[in-house]
């Protein structure tokens, strides 16, 4: 047998919908700062993680007033003659 849905169920159900989409929108509102904070927290601890790992052997070799280089420039000298310089004038 057929039945047929009734009005006061199709607007409990939409009721019951709205007050559940708005329940989150309030809910999301209040709580997303802190969920923002945490995110950004636990982004800091790992990338700070991963950083630490590179510079803290070289801070403990390092004294204070010590000038270290890391990377020696290149000092390559080319004498290749790539082509003449030509002078010219732009012309309106």
């Amino acid at each position: 047998m057929l039945q047929y849905a009734s009005i006061t169920g199709v607007l409990r159900v939409i009721l019951i919908i709205l007050l559940i989409y708005y329940g989150i929108k309030i809910l999301s509102r209040i709580f997303a700062p802190y969920l923002m904070k945490y995110v950004a927290k636990k982004a800091e601890e790992r990338f700070g993680g991963q950083f630490g790992q590179y510079q803290s052997p070289k801070q403990e070799q390092n004294k204070e007033g010590e000038v270290t280089i890391d990377k020696v420039p290149k000092t390559s000298t080319s004498n290749k003659k790539v082509g003449e310089y030509v002078d010219y004038e732009e012309i309106d």
